[in-house]
């Protein structure tokens, strides 16, 4: 029987939720919340110890997190470590990447954790471990966890490792020479394969590429703004800033909607509680308190009185980023583009949580 240690954050430890993410990294002999699921599922790997972390204590002081952690593991005999499942959480995904990447290069043991393809730490991380394909909620949580716990049973028992598409975990960029017998499929000339494939492609059936490129989103970089007092500028935010009412339900989380309000008469900057967050991803009592920690406006308008700043739409535009799915955030930042551009709107100040 392999031994395990496993990382959660502070929600998954039963520690509490949004108020506790600056929770300080700790060590529980034994399991901890759904770290049972995995105990449950696994038959020749046993977690032993569980580490929990709040994710704001390991995204605003990730040395010291990780420099604790490492402390703690000293002494302790491992075999595997398991970080997550993460979901679509992004800083729960950043902190499961870190501590894995962390503890591969100083134990040199299999690290395995679970995010949803939206999560960016399978684009931070997925060159570095395995990230395994993973729900966007916590409702799927057994489900990735008997991901994790059969690949774990796998490394127990020595069995022969398949390709990452066979085995469910994001590809890390690795090219092996594989026969096809020894992943149980049918041995077909490499000739044949490229001939199957272009008649699939030309007859527009699905067909998928032994050696597939990535996809690269590349956005060029703006040129610099020469003089700020000569443009157009305007406030975008994913940090859920809004009217006190929420006019357009935008959603919390994994949203859909975004909003234009009109800020023309707030000379001063915004004020509560006239304006507020709806973001379910950070807690919200700084940004109640004070709307502009999040959105500006206030420092906006300082520079301006100064003669620093030029004109300043008289909206601002407005969304929620905690669980938006890149689908939709593409969609809704193009719409928004395109609005500022009708509005010759010249620079941006883009500010998130």
């Amino acid at each position: 029987m392999l031994k395990a240690i496993h990382y959660i954050n502070q929600f998954f430890g039963q520690v509490g939720g949004e108020d506790m993410a600056d929770y300080e990294p700790e060590i529980r002999t034994g399991t901890v919340g759904c770290t049972q699921i995995f105990n449950t599922l696994a038959k020749d790997v046993e977690v032993t110890h569980t580490i929990i972390c709040g994710d704001n204590f390991m995204a605003s002081r990730t040395d010291e997190a990780l420099e604790r952690i490492m402390g703690m593991l000293e002494g302790k005999a491992f075999d595997v470590f398991i970080a997550g499942p993460a979901f679509n959480a992004g800083r729960y995904g950043a902190a499961c990447g870190e501590i894995c990447k962390a503890v591969k290069e100083k134990y040199g043991v299999p690290v395995l954790t679970s995010m949803n393809e939206e999560n960016p730490g399978v684009e931070l991380f997925h060159k570095d471990m395995y990230i395994f394909r993973g729900g966007n909620r916590a409702t799927f949580m057994k489900q990735d966890m008997e991901k994790l716990a059969a690949f774990a049973d796998k490394i127990a028992r020595s069995e022969k490792l398949l390709p990452a598409p066979m085995e469910g975990y994001f590809p890390r960029g690795i090219r092996h020479e594989v026969f096809l017998e020894d992943i149980g499929q049918e041995p077909v000339m490499a000739a044949d394969r490229v001939v199957d494939m272009m008649i699939a492609k030309l007859k527009g059936e699905p067909y998928r590429t032994e050696l597939p490129m990535p996809a690269l989103d590349r956005v060029p970089v703006a040129p610099a703004v020469k003089d700020l007092r000569k443009v157009r500028l305007a406030l975008v935010t994913s940090g859920g800033i809004v009217p006190r009412e929420n006019p357009d339900r935008i959603q919390s989380c994994s949203a859909t909607k975004w909003g234009k309000y009109d800020i023309s008469a707030l000379d001063q900057g915004f004020t509560a509680p006239e304006y507020k967050t709806i973001h379910a991803g950070y807690d919200p009592e700084q940004a109640d308190k004070n709307p502009n920690v999040v959105v500006p406006l206030d420092a906006i308008r300082a520079y301006q009185r100064e003669g620093r700043l030029g004109v300043v739409d008289e909206f601002f535009y407005t969304t929620v980023g905690t669980g938006t799915t890149q689908g939709e955030a593409a969609r809704m930042g193009r719409e928004i583009a395109a609005l500022l551009h009708e509005r010759n709107v010249e620079a941006v100040v883009l500010t998130a949580t």
